[in-house]
């Protein structure tokens, strides 16, 4: 299982780290894909609507899966990332932990990002119980937001009530959303064990997250081909004509898109 560690061999590190990887993603292939399929449906409603989707990763490196899908080649342009920078790292390792764990921060996010009724946001996080990811998550919803969730059960669930991270409530954020994405990763992220170093190594949450994101990406579009809707999609810019092609577009989410 993907969830089993790594463990110490005669293989090279990076062909064992490369071997769980695969191992992990191909678990999230056979016994994921259903709650893919199921939030692809809600974002494509959505987009056939005409109605942003917002992404929010509160947390440390849960931040990289806003930006895995915002402003992306191949990526859908009704994408919204939620970028505050107070969980990030750019404002440093110690205050993002902080901000993450502070009750009532995700509150504010959401109301600082005019979260409303008909809006759909997906919440990205690894362990699924901080509490600025909680709080963003029940104001999301009280303000009438359809929730999608992608975090790892087994991690929330097996992560004592007690925790200095979790929210008051000790919710998991499987419990709250409307569809849950479980990115099965392990207790501590970590799934490689190096002889002579004390502390796993080679995290998996970065590969699971940007993977579940862009399945949920890519179903999307199938689905609204499907329905004979053709929605923007961003080219890189790097690429021939990428300019030009994403140009045309830019115009129609301007003013929506805080982050464009």
């Amino acid at each position: 299982m993907s969830s089993q560690r790594a463990e110490v061999g005669d293989v090279p590190a990076t062909t064992r780290y490369y071997e769980a990887v695969i191992a992990h993603l191909t678990t999230l292939h056979n016994e994921s894909m259903a709650a893919v399929r199921e939030a692809a449906a809600l974002v494509a409603d959505q987009i056939a609507a005409d109605r942003l989707v917002y992404v929010y990763g509160p947390g440390g490196h849960s931040n990289l899966a806003a930006q895995e899908i915002f402003s992306r080649a191949g990526g859908l342009m009704h994408v919204s990332a939620i970028l505050d920078l107070a969980t990030m790292l750019s404002s440093g390792g110690q205050y993002s932990k902080h901000m993450e764990r502070l009750p009532g921060y995700g509150r504010i996010v959401m109301n600082e990002y005019g979260i409303g009724e008909g809006d759909l946001l997906i919440l990205v996080n690894a362990y699924g119980i901080n509490a600025a990811l909680i709080d963003a998550a029940l104001r999301a919803k009280e303000l009438g937001a359809t929730t999608i969730g992608v975090s790892s059960v087994q991690h929330a669930a097996n992560t004592t009530p007690d925790h200095p991270a979790r929210h008051p409530s000790k919710l998991n954020l499987h419990d709250v959303v409307d569809v849950s994405v479980d990115s099965k990763v392990p207790i501590g992220d970590a799934i490689l064990r190096i002889e002579g170093v004390d502390e796993l190594t080679g995290p998996i949450s970065t590969f699971a997250n940007a993977f579940l994101l862009n399945s949920i990406v890519v179903e999307t579009l199938s689905i609204l081909a499907a329905r004979g809707i053709a929605p923007p999609v961003f080219r890189s810019g790097n690429a021939p004509g990428g300019d030009e092609v994403n140009e045309r577009f830019r115009a129609r989410f301007r003013g929506r898109i805080r982050h464009l």
